[in-house]
């Protein structure tokens, strides 16, 4: 996975952290845990703001 796909980062985080709410994770935590994704490879210094918004949406949807 890269950082552009939000969708099936939502997927994972939900999967791995069931009984977190998204809308409280603040984007430090977050980037760690996409980071830590099995099957996440992507430049971890690649994220920036506007991308973990993204997948914090993705993630409030995918919930």
């Amino acid at each position: 996975m890269k950082w552009t796909d939000t969708i099936d980062i939502a997927i994972e985080l939900v999967e791995k952290y069931p009984d977190v709410d998204p809308k409280y994770v603040n984007f430090v935590d977050l980037r760690r845990w996409v980071c830590e994704l099995e099957g996440f490879d992507d430049d971890p210094e690649r994220s920036g703001e506007k991308i973990l918004e993204a997948i914090q949406m993705a993630w409030i949807d995918e919930s």
